[in-house]
């Protein structure tokens, strides 16, 4: 584990390797615990996970994958609906204190670094609306409307949890096996899917934890 922070009034990023799921909740109450008790700053945990499918209460049982799929499935606190985590991906978790941020929504917090980290990597990105009475469209899309990151968190007592999960080059079929997001209709791409189209080498894990970490500190410290 490596914890490091450039601005005192930053969350300090903690770079972890793979976690297992289970292991990451139980990591992550704890986590949420010391923040709220004031017991630790604000963090930014980047981290990977085996693979995994997670769901929310709220996800419709006609949305999962079949139960003899060799994926495990969890249900979780968080916002949002059923989503693929594995190798290729990376899981950022943001534990911090809410009320102390000033103006501005945490989730749009959240959309607008990921967008400039992107944008520093030379992929553009966008985000997009959500209509009324609409499923969610919160994440990051591209501006053909394929989905590249999911965002799920939770405010409890003040202090976020779980975070978001963005595609560099994760095994993409398993999207196919369940519908994600409650969004039947969207397409799930990646760093090196988008890579590949013009040509160029996908980013390295490490290139993008460096970018992303480096824009959301950013957005973050916003006042």
């Amino acid at each position: 584990m490596r914890e490091q922070t450039a601005n005192p009034g930053a969350p300090v990023r903690v770079d972890l390797g793979a976690v297992t799921y289970p292991a990451a909740q139980a990591d992550m109450a704890r986590w949420v615990a010391e923040r709220q008790q004031d017991l630790a700053p604000d963090r930014l945990f980047l981290l990977t996970h085996p693979p995994v499918i997670t769901y929310s209460a709220r996800t419709p049982l006609a949305d999962l994958p079949d139960p003899a799929s060799p994926i495990p499935l969890v249900e979780v606190d968080r916002g949002g609906h059923a989503t693929y985590h594995g190798p290729g991906q990376l899981i950022g978790y943001l534990i911090v204190n809410v009320r102390a941020l000033g103006p501005g929504d945490l989730v749009r917090r959240v959309e607008d670094g990921l967008l400039a980290a992107l944008d520093t990597l030379g992929f553009p990105a966008i985000r997009r609306e959500t209509p009324t009475g609409a499923p969610s469209l919160v994440g990051i899309w591209t501006p053909d409307h394929r989905k590249l990151a999911s965002i799920g968190m939770r405010i409890r007592r003040g202090v976020s949890s779980h975070g978001f999960a963005l595609n560099i080059d994760p095994d993409l079929s398993a999207f196919t096996t369940f519908t994600a997001c409650a969004l039947p209709d969207t397409t799930m791409t990646s760093l090196a899917e988008l890579a590949a189209e013009t040509g160029r080498a996908t980013p390295t894990e490490a290139v993008v934890r460096d970018a992303v970490a480096t824009a959301l500190t950013e957005q973050l410290t916003r006042r």
